[in-house]
């Protein structure tokens, strides 16, 4: 199995208590801006903490891999906005609900694409 990636320790061991017995976590990523604080994938879902859902009211969502239909991963180009000053963006479709995720990092996108999509 590999490494698992966690961008901020505090971010982990707040989703380790979201967990159900026997799941794996594999990447713990921060996010950029308001909205939502991180993201957390496993093998069964994507786990995040938005602060923005329902009326400003802090909330952790999971959605579970077979409820999403749709993953797109966006990276800004630009020699102004590539390595740790660049940012991506994945964008997740499940249902009638499309998730919008702003990551700090040009590859951090494609790194959760990748783990999402293999898991499919």
């Amino acid at each position: 199995m590999a490494e698992m990636i966690v961008d901020n320790k505090d971010q982990l061991e707040k989703i380790e208590q979201y967990l159900v017995p026997g799941e794996n976590l594999l990447a713990v990523l921060d996010m950029k801006g308001g909205g939502t604080g991180f993201l957390g994938i496993t093998e069964r879902r994507i786990i995040f903490y938005d602060k923005a859902f329902m009326q400003q009211r802090k909330a952790m969502v999971t959605v579970p891999f077979s409820k999403i239909s749709k993953v797109a991963s966006e990276d800004e180009e630009g020699i102004f906005t590539r390595g740790f000053l660049g940012s991506s963006r994945l964008i997740i479709g499940a249902g009638q609900e499309m998730y919008e995720f702003e990551f700090r990092g040009a590859d951090k996108a494609h790194l959760a694409y990748q783990l999402i999509v293999s898991r499919l």
